[in-house]
């Protein structure tokens, strides 16, 4: 009889080839495009409900974010002319060709949103404009949690489910904590609820793709991603806790609010650069791809 085959891969090496990506440039890719699109959303709401002074404040935010977001990725890709070429066509089966043009479309909604605004010149485009980025605004911040899943990197690609709600919740997170370090603090009631919101639904996403990915979750808990993953809901959890607690201690309530603000931001940073260092680890150590893969092949052969 054949003894059973142990897992192995050649060497050691791995399975598949990690990513290239600098963690730097990608991963803050990632939370500048959710800051920036999410961001876009808490304007219009603003500009909507007549809380000005927070809707300037976020239209400048979203422009700046999205300007670092288009800065890091073209870091990244080398050369400005690869971001070009990638306009030369739209591909809807590729993330990656989907999301440049979305950039496109939304970057010069955001700016003309934000000079209006802070101008106070042709409101009428800028109302326009404001709405324009609202639309796109959340497809900016989750397209990248598609453009990571659509890869064969386990803990990514394993997520694919999960992870779009994932990073709509850190972005809403950082951009309710945005909102609270620059805007008003009379205006600031719908950034309170929203960070609360944010950061249950961050912290049920996070549980969510743990569960899914089994054996890959490992690299969600140990290591360096273990390590931004903790600190990431700490410092989520604080921020909320603080951004609701704000709402009771009138004049007093400011430097609590900004405190809550910085803790969101950070905290929605820290979980994108953990989520990119899960998916190295995973793509790096051949067991993720390949006990998963054998585990599957298995339960399908006994459901057969």
């Amino acid at each position: 009889m054949v003894e059973h085959a142990e897992f192995g891969s050649y060497y050691g090496r791995p399975v598949i080839k990690a990513p290239s990506w600098a963690a730097r440039d990608i991963a803050g890719y990632f939370f500048l495009g959710g800051l920036a699109g999410a961001g876009s959303v808490v304007a219009a709401g603003a500009h909507l409900t007549g809380r000005t002074t927070t809707a300037t404040a976020m239209k400048m935010s979203s422009l700046v974010a999205v300007g670092l977001s288009a800065a890091a990725l073209v870091n990244d890709l080398g050369r400005p002319s690869r971001f070009a070429n990638m306009l030369r066509v739209l591909k809807p089966t590729s993330p990656m060709s989907v999301g440049s043009w979305l950039l496109s479309v939304y970057g010069p909604a955001a700016g003309a949103a934000a000079f209006c605004a802070v101008t106070g010149r042709l409101p009428r485009i800028g109302a326009a404009a404001t709405l324009g980025a609202a639309l796109t605004g959340p497809a900016v911040a989750t397209y990248t949690a598609v453009l990571a899943s659509d890869t064969a990197v386990p803990a990514w690609h394993g997520a694919h489910r999960e992870l779009p709600y994932l990073f709509a919740a850190s972005a809403t997170a950082a951009a309710s904590g945005m909102a609270l370090v620059t805007g008003a603090t009379r205006e600031s009631a719908p950034a309170r609820c929203a960070a609360v919101l944010a950061a249950a639904a961050d912290f049920a996403a996070s549980a969510a793709v743990e569960r899914r990915l089994g054996l890959v979750a490992e690299t969600f808990r140990a290591g360096r991603a273990g390590a931004l993953l903790r600190s990431a809901r700490v410092l989520t959890g604080a921020g909320a806790v603080a951004a609701a607690g704000s709402g009771l201690l009138g004049a007093q309530a400011r430097p609590v609010a900004s405190a809550g603000g910085l803790a969101l931001l950070t905290g929605s940073a820290l979980t994108r650069f953990g989520i990119f260092a899960a998916g190295i680890a995973s793509a790096e150590d051949p067991k993720y791809t390949v006990v998963p893969q054998r585990e599957r092949l298995a339960a399908a052969t006994a459901a057969a």
